[in-house]
């Protein structure tokens, strides 16, 4: 897996025998609550996903939620992560600074301190040497990748530090980058989130490149959470930028009680897994020549 074609490549998946190509279809927030974590392991049960990334500092994450992801994956040889967590609610497992009321602070404020450089990089780098060592405790071998929730391995200080953790600590794994380089159409052009993604994504690929650190080729998957939108109006529209070994990001799940407490987006979770559940979305993927195997 590679931004580029030159030597910063990870091993990359055999083509279907099909012809097809292949891509990463990622459910993030596996271990925020039981509901995601279910829905998740269901669709990775029926060939639905083929890759998960776990958030090891959410409350409910416990190890028998590992052993269970564990169970599915051995099956669907599925690809999992570590969800990179820097941002409120959640907790750090260290002495990570700095906190807002003992939690990490709120993304805008994180954003800030990155962008000024005023993140305390020892800090940083303990936290994020705690979450990997968290992953391999409960899975027993490092993460197959690495990503961010809310996007956070993109920031700087952060991608210094998780490029530099990955070298160290999962030698092996590849960084998820959110941009489609060689690829941009109007899908970027149109959505200020995506272009913002793009930019501090460029970067992303740079230094990747310089420490032989793969990164996926390609990305998609944002859409703004409170719009309401069709997902299966959106879904498709992803597609259309996808090469082999693209990664698409998707958040299905079931709204629970844990879910509501901590995080705002609950509804639309329910909207992407049935539509990862229905024929329209294997039908997208054969009218693109995609596949998940």
């Amino acid at each position: 897996m590679s931004a580029e074609p030159d030597s910063n490549a990870a091993g990359a998946a055999a083509a279907p025998l099909d012809g097809r190509r292949r891509v990463r279809l990622c459910a993030d927030d596996y271990g925020m609550a039981p509901g995601i974590d279910e829905a998740i392991r269901e669709l990775i049960s029926r060939g639905r996903l083929n890759a998960t990334s776990v958030m090891v500092v959410a409350p409910s994450f416990q190890h028998q939620g590992a052993a269970s992801l564990l169970t599915v994956t051995a099956v669907s040889n599925a690809s999992v992560g570590l969800h990179l967590t820097l941002t409120a609610p959640f907790r750090p497992l260290t002495s990570f600074r700095p906190q807002h009321h003992g939690s990490f602070p709120k993304l805008a404020d994180l954003m800030a301190m990155s962008l000024l450089r005023r993140l305390e990089r020892p800090a940083l780098a303990a936290e994020i040497a705690a979450q990997l060592q968290a992953f391999a405790m409960a899975f027993g071998r490092p993460p197959d990748f690495v990503d961010g929730h809310q996007h956070v391995q993109l920031l700087p200080q952060v991608r210094d530090e998780v490029l530099i953790a990955i070298k160290r600590l999962a030698p092996h794994a590849w960084l998820r980058q959110c941009g489609s380089p060689g690829r941009r159409g109007r899908w970027i052009a149109t959505d200020r989130k995506a272009l913002l993604l793009e930019l501090l994504s460029a970067a992303v690929r740079k230094q990747a490149r310089d420490l032989a650190v793969a990164v996926n080729p390609a990305f998609a998957g944002t859409y703004r959470f409170g719009s309401r939108a069709d997902f299966a109006v959106l879904f498709p529209r992803f597609l259309k930028v996808m090469v082999t070994d693209g990664v698409i990001m998707c958040h299905p799940g079931f709204v629970d009680d844990e879910l509501r407490r901590l995080d705002p987006l609950t509804d639309q979770r329910e909207q992407e897994y049935r539509y990862f559940s229905g024929a329209a979305f294997l039908a997208a993927l054969d009218v693109h020549g995609l596949s998940l195997t």
